[in-house]
């Protein structure tokens, strides 16, 4: 047998060649559909009107964004604030002080802000021990509050707008020998704000300022000047 040599394999092999096609042969064109070229078209409009309306409503939020914080810096809004300048029940001192009950009360409403006005259109006191009312009666008739203005609730409950017992007393001074007795002085009004000609609505607002007195029957120090929370509903 005849062994043959690489370069006459080589030439037999070629002369049997058979084509093969490249590894990587040109993509087929393909024709899509008129209704494949509609959709597609559709398709980009949306996007586009999707993308255009996004950006508008951006830019309308963010020049609102802008225009809030610049009117917030502007009124710098503030809630009323209300301190408890004197509190107190003189006949606490005296051991048949009962007879001759009264709270003597001083509190300010203040306006601390520089353009919006305060409507007050009525306001009730009342005064509380331990979560119960003891006596109370309106305090201020409806009035405006100017800003950077400052209002002092004052006055006295006593005879009919007080109303403690003689068992109610006697937890008084019970409280007394503990070294003080805390009440809790409570402000409700209905209010309206005022910035120029626009006003708001109504609101029903709650300052409830806790006070306690000493032996003496006079307010704390550490109660006094407090600034008392307040509620809105």
């Amino acid at each position: 047998m005849q062994l043959l040599s690489k370069p006459e394999k080589e030439a037999m092999w070629s002369e049997h060649h058979i084509p093969i096609e490249p590894a990587n042969p040109r993509p087929v064109k393909r024709h899509h559909s008129a209704h494949y070229y509609a959709h597609r078209v559709k398709e980009s409009l949306t996007r586009r009107a999707t993308k255009v309306f996004c950006a508008v409503f951006l830019t309308l939020f963010l020049v609102v964004c802008v225009a809030a914080f610049i009117l917030w810096l502007t009124l710098r809004p503030h809630r009323p604030r209300f301190h408890v300048e004197e509190f107190s029940i003189p006949a606490l001192a005296h051991e048949a002080g009962f007879e001759n009950a009264a709270i003597i009360y001083n509190a300010t409403a203040r306006n601390a802000n520089q353009i919006i006005g305060v409507y007050y259109d009525s306001a009730q006191l009342a005064v509380y021990y331990q979560e119960q009312i003891i006596g109370g009666s309106p305090v201020l008739f409806m009035f405006y509050q100017k800003p950077k203005n400052t209002t002092v609730i004052e006055g006295q409950l006593s005879g009919d707008t007080l109303r403690v017992s003689a068992p109610r007393w006697q937890e008084f001074v019970a409280d007394l020998g503990k070294g003080e007795v805390v009440f809790r002085l409570d402000i409700s009004s209905t209010i309206r704000f005022r910035i120029w000609r626009w006003h708001s609505k109504h609101h029903k607002m709650h300052a409830r300022c806790p006070v306690g007195v000493g032996p003496d029957g006079f307010i704390l120090p550490h109660y006094r000047d407090k600034r008392c929370p307040l509620y809105f509903t």
